[in-house]
């Protein structure tokens, strides 16, 4: 675990956060894994994660993840509202995206960037709900999805992180995100881990 200190002076937690999207493709697994590992048991802001994943293969995937996390991961129904504390996975070969009102939307659109569901999807249409309230996660990936949705949640005053990108297996996803949008901070898988404890004290 890292040891940096973080504090609210260097992470501006200057709001009562609704929702935490987090993004990832290739090379993502094992780092959301341990994010989930180490994540508080009573961490109240809800998750809701978009991964590239087998379009065909419905079974094994959020098992695999929930044997690392401590709380449990489901996959959410089409307009379900979004719950405080809970995690949520976008399922196979479904888009996922927010109305307003925080209810959950899939559809099963044409591809988004060769993927489905598509980051930029899911992290676009939470910015449009959550506005400031909304943090965004990408990590390591080989495409550019998820760096348009950054760009919309730093216009929306959202806070921006992305995986330090000598760290990832595969940097493209990340780096396109530097790119083209306002990234708050970018971070290696134990910083992150570390904002997310402070954000689980801001709230306790």
């Amino acid at each position: 675990m890292s040891n940096i200190s973080l504090t609210k002076s260097k992470y501006n937690l200057h709001n009562q956060y609704k929702a935490i999207v987090i993004g990832g493709s290739a090379g993502s697994f094992q780092v959301i894994s341990k994010i989930l590992q180490h994540l508080p048991e009573d961490f109240q802001v809800p998750i809701v994660m978009c991964l590239h994943r087998l379009k065909d293969v419905r079974n094994g995937f959020v098992e695999a993840l929930n044997i690392k996390s401590s709380k449990i991961i489901e996959e959410p129904e089409d307009k379900e509202q979004l719950r405080k504390g809970k995690i949520y996975l976008a399922p196979a070969n479904y888009h996922l995206g927010f109305e307003l009102g925080n209810t959950f939307t899939l559809s099963t659109e044409e591809m988004f960037n060769n993927s489905r569901p598509a980051i930029d999807i899911t992290f676009i249409t939470a910015a449009y709900v959550f506005r400031n309230k909304l943090i965004g996660i990408l990590l390591s990936g080989a495409n550019r999805d998820g760096a348009l949705g950054m760009k919309r949640i730093a216009e929306k005053g959202g806070i921006t992180i992305v995986q330090e990108p000598s760290e990832c297996l595969i940097d493209t996803m990340p780096t396109a995100a530097i790119k083209d949008a306002e990234i708050d901070y970018i971070l290696h898988t134990d910083e992150i881990i570390d904002f997310l404890s402070q954000l689980h004290h801001h709230y306790v």
